[in-house]
């Protein structure tokens, strides 16, 4: 097997070679990286002093945005290219910090194991592949079929699973020595369990403290300064950028929607008339996907679409074609070609709704009016002058950097990236669109992430350090009273004081309990306190409590041990999982990463300016 991989892979290989030269002679042609900024000699970062080439980095980001563009049947706005371009990053840096781990540790892999992971354990995707399933589940024995087939190396296949090997073997076997000590014992299991299934009910009194303005002006600047240094990376924030927005609607009317679904059902009756599914769709489907494909959206189990999709292509008979089905993407008509128990393959027609063809040029023209009067401006006042000119309402946002920018309660594509890309204050994008509408924005403002200067952030510091003080003061009003209600009751000593008893249970150790707080100092007391006993006043971020324990309730010990076994695995996976999480984590941590892709992005940005 391991010879036909490698008899297959020099083609690969030549196609992958050939692929990656013409895209760079493209890209240095183009002048899309700029003459100076990117060669082939570019460094993107260097982790612990070893190289990642910027174009492995291209190529990554290039890669996982098409599978994206496919899986997303659209192509991708400048905010989920920034987040692919993320996850190239670190799935490289990753992939060099392991890979330096295996060599300190010494692992490696042979061409045994990798003939035998090939056979016995497949990659996650042919385990959801519909032509390896039967009645909806993996099957091995079509997998193994399908290795010894022709068609396997033909395709390639062979030889992208011995780069997978070659890859996940090593990780695996350095994952399994940082896990492999991981044991949990009979007692941490019974205190897992108890978390949660022991419950407990209270009854309680809160002292809340009012944070007024006179409170504030008692902390001094000392007490700010101090707090502010002893929680710095609380205060380690995302860039916020402030953008001034228009917007050109291309929302479609009811109208519009009721043209569409006649549309739809004009091309019905063309196919129930003798037209060949598969032709109209690859000239009529807005999937761009399927439809070059006659519309084939290979076989399936439940789950893969959205319900009103699903709901009509598992009522078809084998051959039927749908009637105009309507979901949020638009109007579909289904065709299944075929049913094995759950799993089904099925081909569809889409059409959008769009705004009709009058509608939309004018809409259309407006926008590019607009994209002419300022789009890329650096001057400020274009802006509002194109605004004015086209009875435009200009509106402020405020943006996070690494969320999406939110105008009128939805999103809005590109903004974001665009405002955290090295754009200039007073600077004008250029014109963004989705199906909804135009957009236009400026940066106003824009404040860097990382940890924000006290100046930034002195208000919030100013809050926290004031409700700490006023919870202090209160804790002598606290004791007062629990005192009083040790020597009587609760309920007579918040009726003497005119204060309120609540109640609150049954919970668990692990409960969110709103009145107590979230997994807080009370919540933990419930379940210390000795029955009818009354607290000690209780500290929290909600306030001050002094409580009484009502009941209590222990958890079934004959329940747990008939479910210990699976128990354990569960938690030791789990605990497993974190061991490497925090592993890799701590490789990243102590790593020496120089990252040069702000400096790259810049040069290319005044190479092209």
């Amino acid at each position: 097997m391991l010879q036909q991989m490698r008899s297959s892979a020099k083609y690969i290989w030549i196609v992958i070679v050939i692929a990656f030269a013409g895209g760079f002679l493209l890209y240095e042609t183009s002048g899309l990286l700029g003459r100076t900024a990117v060669s082939t000699s570019t460094v993107v970062a260097k982790v612990n002093g070893e190289d990642i080439p910027y174009m492995a980095w291209a190529n990554t980001k290039a890669s996982l945005a098409q599978q994206e563009e496919q899986q997303r049947t659209r192509g991708l706005t400048l905010d989920e290219r920034r987040q692919i371009d993320e996850q190239a990053f670190n799935q490289l840096v990753n992939d060099r910090l392991l890979q330096q781990e295996y060599e300190k540790r010494g692992i490696r892999v042979t061409d045994e194991e990798i003939v035998e992971a090939a056979k016995y354990m497949p990659p996650p995707q042919f385990r959801e592949a519909p032509e390896l399933l039967t009645d909806g589940r993996f099957d091995p024995a079509k997998y193994q079929r399908f290795l010894a087939s022709p068609g396997a190396k033909q395709q390639g296949l062979l030889a992208q699973l011995e780069g997978y090997y070659r890859s996940e073997i090593p990780k695996q076997k350095l994952f399994s020595q940082v896990s492999a000590d991981v044991y949990v014992t009979d007692l941490r299991l019974w205190q897992i369990w108890r978390d949660t299934h022991d419950s407990a009910s209270v009854s309680f009194v809160t002292f809340t403290p009012d944070v007024f303005k006179a409170d504030k002006e008692k902390v001094t600047d000392v007490e700010v300064r101090k707090y502010y240094q002893a929680h710095l990376k609380e205060f380690d924030r995302p860039g916020r950028a402030t953008l001034s927005i228009v917007s050109i609607s291309r929302t479609p009317s009811a109208t519009d929607s009721l043209g569409t679904r006649r549309k739809m059902q004009a091309i019905r009756d063309e196919v129930i008339k003798g037209a060949k599914f598969e032709d109209v769709a690859k000239r009529e489907s807005d999937d761009s996907v399927s439809g070059k494909n006659g519309g084939d959206l290979g076989k399936v189990t439940r789950g893969r679409f959205v319900k009103a999709f699903e709901d009509v292509a598992y009522r078809l008979s084998v051959g039927q074609i749908s009637e105009p089905t309507a979901t949020a993407n638009g109007f579909h008509l289904i065709r299944v070609d075929s049913k094995h128990g759950d799993t089904i393959e099925v081909r569809h027609i889409l059409k959008l709704v769009r705004q009709g063809d009058s509608v939309a040029a004018v809409t259309d023209r407006r926008a590019d009016s607009l994209a002419k009067l300022a789009g890329g401006a650096d001057v400020a006042s274009k802006f509002d002058a194109a605004a004015k000119s086209l009875g435009l309402l200009v509106s402020r946002i405020n943006v996070r950097e690494g969320e999406t920018a939110s105008y009128l309660s939805r999103d809005v594509p590109s903004v974001s990236a665009w405002a955290f890309g090295d754009a200039k204050i007073g600077e004008s994008s250029d014109l963004f669109d989705d199906d909804r509408g135009y957009y236009l924005v400026r940066l106003d403002s824009l404040r860097g992430g990382g940890v924000q200067p006290l100046p930034v952030v002195r208000d919030e510091v100013l809050g926290i350090v004031a409700r700490e003080k006023a919870n202090q003061a209160l804790m002598s009003k606290a004791k007062a009273f629990a005192e009083q209600a040790a020597r009587s009751s609760l309920d007579a000593a918040a009726r003497a004081q005119g204060l309120n008893v609540s109640a609150a249970g049954p919970f668990t150790r692990s409960s969110n309990v709103l009145a107590l707080g979230s997994v807080s100092e009370a919540v933990g007391a419930a379940f210390a306190l000795p029955l009818a006993a009354t607290s000690d006043p209780i500290g929290t971020d909600a306030g001050v409590f002094v409580m009484r324990a009502d009941r209590r309730v222990e958890s079934d010990a004959k329940a747990w041990e008939s479910q210990k076994t699976a128990q354990r695995l569960q938690v030791t996976r789990g605990i497993r999982e974190q061991r490497i999480r925090l592993f890799v984590e701590g490789l990243r941590k102590t790593a020496k990463i120089d990252d040069r892709r702000k400096q790259i992005q810049s040069a290319q940005r005044r190479q092209t300016s």
